[in-house]
């Protein structure tokens, strides 16, 4: 599961389905000007000869973004990732035709698909919601090559954030942690009572244990809903996602988008905040967002845009980030970190298996004595 949200201020911006339902608060005009000055500047930077005169980039190809890591000048690496990393777990993304997850909600009988993603439809409905939410829950999918890849970049001290729009936890399972990853769109990994006047906090642990048992899960305190901490469609964004990236994107040496549309706003927005100089490598299956001089749109740049610095390498994010590791030399240590990864949580689960089994077997067992009693 990946993606969802909306409603916002400086602090908390909105978040919408697709470009016609983006928010028209300040910091979303704020952040659609960004991306369309630097557009601009890049427009008529090349139009008129007037880029700069260091090269970044040898090559416009994975090829040359590799040398650039390898040259040494590449210290910062942001990731901006999508539900396209993780469709090879399993896990469906959101608006392809005929396989995304949008498409596949009938069976809910929902008055529009989005309506599943809305707090105010979830507070009155909750169970298409927690229905959808037992078969894509967290716990019961692995990782991806390119979650790993990720995860090398952070061990091999180039990774400064990843920004994630999915909510399937997959970016924590792999090895990120708290301070590493900005969950744009919330994460399952914790809950809260929807009552402002209580607010109680559940772990995952307890969630899963509801929704696999189909209660609907309400606060052990008020009796009210209890929902995972995913950003609704009416929901603000983590306060973390703004603070965060004024200080990150300034900084930041290579921005990495890999998995997403770059559709949903302020997510896409990101793309316009590193420096003009900053080289953007997409590895998506097709070119992302969209080119518009309308005073109103908050569509980004697409890939490749106008900037000289712009690379697009089409293909699946686990077959990228494989190509893209081979031309650093780390395809080997890659992959066996994925085998080994995967071979841990195999095992696990194994264990909890038997675990059960045996627990199972311990209560029959248990039934006939009680009766002699």
């Amino acid at each position: 599961m990946s993606d969802a949200s909306e409603h916002l201020t400086e602090e908390e911006e909105v978040i919408a389905p697709e470009p016609e339902d983006q928010s028209d608060d300040s910091s979303g005009d704020e952040a659609a000007g960004d991306t369309e000055m630097d557009f601009l500047r890049n427009l008529f930077s090349s139009s008129l000869g007037l880029g700069s005169a260091d090269k970044v980039l040898d090559e416009l190809t994975l090829e040359g973004v590799a040398e650039y890591i390898k040259s040494g000048k590449c210290e910062n690496i942001i990731c901006m990732v999508g539900a396209g990393i993780s469709t090879s777990a399993g896990i469906p993304d959101f608006r392809s035709p005929g396989t995304g997850l949008y498409a596949n909600l009938q069976k809910y009988k929902l008055p529009y698909p989005e309506a599943i993603f809305q707090i105010d439809y979830f507070k009155k409905h909750p169970e298409p919601f927690f229905a959808l939410a037992k078969e894509l829950y967290p716990g019961q999918f692995k990782p991806t090559l390119c979650h790993y890849f990720i995860k090398l970049l952070k061990d091999k001290g180039y990774l400064r954030r990843c920004y994630t729009q999915n909510i399937d936890t997959l970016e924590r399972v792999a090895g990120l942690e708290g301070d590493d990853l900005i969950e744009a769109h919330g994460t399952f990994y914790t809950s809260h009572c929807v009552s402002f006047s209580c607010r109680q906090k559940y772990n995952l642990d307890w969630m899963r244990d509801k929704i696999f048992s189909e209660d609907i899960p309400r606060c052990d305190k008020c009796k009210s809903l209890v929902k995972p901490d995913i950003v609704f469609f009416g929901e603000s964004l983590p306060v973390r996602f703004f603070t965060s990236m004024k200080m990150d994107f300034p900084r930041c040496d290579l921005l990495l988008i890999m998995g997403t549309s770059l559709q949903v706003q302020p997510f896409a927005g990101l793309v316009g905040r590193v420096s003009k100089s900053c080289p953007r490598l997409l590895i998506n299956m097709e070119k992302a967002g969209q080119v518009s001089l309308h005073p109103n749109t908050k569509s980004p740049p697409p890939f490749p845009s106008v900037r000289d610095v712009d690379v697009a390498h089409i293909s699946t994010c686990d077959d990228g980030c494989l190509a893209f590791a081979e031309l650093l030399g780390w395809k080997a240590e890659l992959e066996e970190l994925v085998k080994q990864e995967h071979a841990k949580i195999d095992s696990l689960a194994e264990q909890e298996k038997a675990g059960e089994s045996e627990g199972a077997a311990a209560e029959g067992s248990a039934a006939p004595e009680q009766e002699k009693e």
